[in-house]
């Protein structure tokens, strides 16, 4: 092995039969459906990469869409599930465990094949790659990348569970796969909603700054993650909740203090800001969670300038209370879409995007089961989201080492970035930890983990 990735095997992952399904995207799986979604699993072991391939073959007879290939049609995109399959490479690194978490967030770390998710639309390109990276100290790191026209992260977290399912032997989750989403929403759907769409249309002069932010991501953003221990969540809810007079939830003080503390560290205290909230909306909608594609709404909650993490996690938790009667907007979202023309999708962006305005979009990815997937026997480690572009004030929440805390994952500008994994960023992010708090053992050997 080397310092660079060497390729061991590859090989293209099948059914062997084709369904031949063709599922009408929506206007909103339109819409992103340039966005790749990229994540990576850490195992303390290798899996066996003749099982991995045939528990993926079998689950992706649950799931064709993620092994077909997008067409357009029209102005209209469409999945066609004809079993093209999956690429899954196996790769050879000498390096780490510990040092191949440390830099999982850089766009070139290469424990993923990002799918080519523009060039996708005319077809010939996968919708999910797989790449398994062999460490030098016996672990290994599975990067997977998804097309965000065939779902959100709970979709692909079922194909992922059905795939640990068929190698492991065990019960495999029930799954429905969509082939109208927008006539299957159409049915679901309260008939009014926020009337606020997650998308606009920006102005040339916004657009133009827009493109700058995506030219410049790579040099000047980072992306930082930052622990936090059950110890330290539970005293940070505590407190919180105490200065707010009423109960909160994790995730409300968590984004609260979070958001706070970056604003402040950056300056940033003078004006009211927004924050974006991606919501998996399949339980306020009663739904079984095995559906399958983009069921996700969107919370916006305004920040007064210098608002304090109990300000802040109050206004979240009353933007959740709110949510199945006020705060949905899968309706607005479509209806906005589909009065611009599919013509035009391509030039909106979700209104959580506004670097101008500093706005926050923090997504939480926990309670997904993603500690409980299983190859060989051996659970995952560690868990992280990865990109080839860092925008800035993107961020996400998932459960951390084995399980245990809960990682927040954010994209900020490089000076900012420096100021979170300093020492004056450490002790606003951690006001809440106890100095002699023991943290588990691979947390303490990643050096930029703030």
């Amino acid at each position: 092995m080397s310092g660079w990735p060497h390729l061991r095997s590859t090989r293209t992952v099948r059914v062997g039969s084709a369904p031949g399904t063709v599922i009408t995207c929506g206007v909103t799986d339109t819409v992103i459906a340039d966005v790749p979604v990229s994540v990576v699993f850490f195992f303390p072991h290798t899996p066996d990469p003749d099982r991995l391939a045939d528990g993926l073959a079998r689950a992706l007879a649950a799931v064709p869409a993620f092994a077909g290939r997008l067409r357009t049609t029209g102005d209209v995109l469409e999945i066609v599930c004809d079993d093209s399959g999956i690429p899954l490479e196996v790769y050879d690194l000498d390096e780490t465990l510990p040092k191949a978490i440390g830099r999982v967030t850089l766009p070139g770390a290469d424990f993923v094949d990002h799918v080519q998710a523009r060039e996708a639309r005319q077809g010939g390109h996968p919708l999910l790659t797989v790449r398994l990276t062999v460490l030098a100290d016996g672990t290994s790191a599975l990067g997977c990348s998804f097309h965000h026209s065939v779902g959100d992260l709970a979709s692909f977290m079922f194909l992922v569970r059905a795939w640990s399912a068929a190698t492991e032997g065990t019960e495999p989750p029930a799954i429905t796969l969509l082939t109208d989403p927008d006539g299957f929403l159409d049915e679901v759907l309260p008939p009014t909603d926020s009337g606020r769409p997650g998308f606009r249309l920006p102005t040339p002069e916004q657009a133009e700054r827009i493109g700058a932010e995506f030219q410049g991501a790579v040099r000047a953003n980072r992306t930082v993650q930052v622990y936090f221990t059950d110890a330290e969540i539970a005293r940070l809810r505590e407190e919180v909740s105490a200065a707010a007079g009423r109960r909160l939830s994790v995730n409300d003080v968590l984004c609260g203090h979070v958001t706070n503390a970056v604003r402040a560290l950056a300056g940033d205290t003078g004006a009211a800001r927004s924050i974006a909230m991606p919501v998996n909306v399949r339980r306020f909608l009663g739904l079984d969670e095995g559906v399958i594609g983009n069921l996700v709404g969107e919370m916006f909650v305004t920040c007064p300038p210098d608002a304090p993490a109990e300000v802040i996690a109050g206004l979240i938790r009353d933007a959740v209370a709110d949510f199945p009667r006020a705060q949905l907007n899968l309706r607005a979202n479509r209806a906005f879409l589909e009065s611009i023309g599919r013509s035009r999708l391509g030039e909106c962006v979700p209104v959580g995007f506004d670097p101008d305005q500093r706005t926050f979009t923090i997504t939480n990815w926990s309670r997904f089961g993603i500690y409980d997937v299983t190859f060989d026997g051996k659970q995952p480690v560690f868990f992280s989201p990865t990109s080839n572009l860092q925008l800035p004030w993107v961020a996400w929440v998932v459960e951390g080492f084995d399980n245990r805390g809960l990682l927040f994952t954010i994209a900020v500008p490089a000076r900012l970035a420096t100021v979170l994994r300093g020492e004056a960023g450490r002790a606003a992010l951690h006001r809440y930890r106890d100095p002699a708090e023991e943290l588990p053992a691979l947390a303490g050997e990643i050096r930029k983990l703030a």
